[in-house]
């Protein structure tokens, strides 16, 4: 199916969105264009990023405005990167009427590049609305019950993404890594029990990976970049059967996996 054609129910997504020098990758920006030419087009689309955290759950601006630009350090070309995407009033009410009066506005904050950096990719028309959601918590069941009360939107059109990476330790990264081969023992112990309780459908451990992962805390000492599964495991819940993983492998030692419920 086509990003031409529409559908009803769509699937939720988690991807591993790496860093604006994804974009120079020879392997990772074709493997994220595959996978959403395979997509039936959204009507819209709402982002949870591992680099937005805000309480109680922030919606961010619903009108086009400038990019944030959250990494320091990187080549100039990655701070002129835009992505205008139209603005999402609709879908931010509807986001207010699962969620009740607690969810806030941020008008002036647009998307971050664990947004942007994978649209870029994946949506690089610009031509669907996009609507960022920062994570209130860090809590895995606390996300995961944001992502059950966010459901009912994916019958309505709407692409739910959550975006982080499936390994972060950036200062145990191997930036010099070549293949997957290379890649340390606790990234690939941790993305194989990954792969593994995914299949077998295990939330229950999947929420308290703290404690059942092997090298949880080397694979995430903080886990923010693994937090936006569970809100996609919460909005996927009724689709873990139907379930696939469009990109696997490693980028720099960490782990790219990323998967679709639905």
């Amino acid at each position: 199916m086509s990003t031409a054609e529409t559908a009803g129910r769509m699937p939720a997504l988690y991807l591993s969105h790496g860093a604006p020098p994804l974009a120079d990758d020879p392997l990772w920006p074709g493997q994220l264009a595959a996978w959403s030419a395979e997509l039936p087009r959204p009507t819209a689309i709402l982002v949870v990023s591992a680099h937005w955290e805000d309480a109680p759950v922030t919606y961010g601006a619903t009108t086009t405005v400038p990019l944030v630009y959250d990494f320091w350090g990187f080549p100039e070309h990655y701070y002129s990167v835009l992505y205008p995407a139209p603005g999402a009033p609709e879908l931010a009410a509807k986001v207010r009427a699962l969620l009740g009066d607690s969810i806030y506005e941020a008008p002036d904050r647009g998307l971050d590049h664990g947004a942007y950096v994978p649209l870029v990719e994946m949506f690089p028309e610009a031509d669907i609305p996009v609507l960022q959601l920062s994570m209130p918590t860090l809590d895995p069941v606390g996300l995961f019950d944001l992502g059950r009360r966010l459901a009912p939107l994916r019958d309505e059109g709407v692409l739910i993404i959550g975006s982080g990476f499936f390994t972060h330790n950036l200062s145990e990264m191997i930036r010099d890594a070549a293949g997957d081969d290379e890649a340390p023992a606790w990234s690939r112990e941790f993305d194989a029990w990954g792969r593994e309780t995914l299949a077998a459908g295990d939330i229950d451990a999947l929420l308290d990976f703290r404690h059942t992962a092997p090298a949880a805390r080397l694979a995430h000492p903080r886990i923010e970049h693994f937090a936006p599964l569970f809100v996609t495991l919460g909005a996927g819940e009724a689709d873990l059967d139907n379930r696939r993983t469009p990109i696997e492998g490693f980028w720099l030692g960490l782990a790219k996996r990323s998967i679709q419920l639905g």
